[in-house]
């Protein structure tokens, strides 16, 4: 962690808002791409940043050790992100509904198309596998760092990520992916 996310995140503990809203903008992008990867659309991936926004912000004062903010944002969002996944599951998608009235032509897939196959094949491995795979390329964290954020040895994680990224392999192959 720079010197300068470090300095920001005391200060936005203490109480500073003007440090929490340039703290929350210096991490944007790399918590966004968690919440895409768990939510697949841009409107809910939105909508679990600005529910993390409000829960870190009502509880940034609990943060004990300012060099571990990014793993503590991180931690809020994928369970506001697990939150929002049980809801919908309780409720009929109306985007099933349209799905299944619209002709879709397997020649006309984009880039996006293949970007949630692989997000719906990665929503296939348990918690513990996603969240690493999640932690290593989406965040583009460091095994040390992984290893001192879920407090394991690294040889654990490193262990992990090897069985999480052999099942992701059976499971492109079924998926032709």
């Amino acid at each position: 962690m720079s010197m300068d996310k470090l300095e920001l995140a005391k200060f936005a503990i203490a109480g500073n808002e003007a440090a929490f809203v340039q703290l929350m903008e210096k991490y944007e992008h790399p918590l966004y791409r968690v919440a895409y990867s768990y939510m697949r659309n841009e409107h809910d991936a939105v909508e679990a940043m600005q529910e993390l926004t409000y829960r870190s912000y009502r509880h940034i004062r609990s943060i004990k050790e300012p060099l571990y903010i990014q793993t503590w944002l991180t931690r809020i969002l994928i369970n506001i992100c697990h939150d929002m996944l049980r809801k919908q599951k309780r409720e009929i998608p109306s985007a099933l509904i349209v799905d299944q009235c619209t002709d879709h032509h397997v020649d006309q897939r984009s880039e996006q198309n293949t970007e949630i196959e692989l997000l719906d094949t990665l929503s296939n491995l348990n918690d513990e596998q996603r969240e690493l795979i999640v932690m290593k390329y989406i965040e583009d964290r460091t095994n040390i760092d992984i290893a001192e954020s879920l407090n394991i040895p690294e040889g654990t994680v490193k262990s992990r990520l090897h069985y999480a990224l052999r099942k992701l392999r059976l499971l492109f192959k079924e998926e032709g992916i």
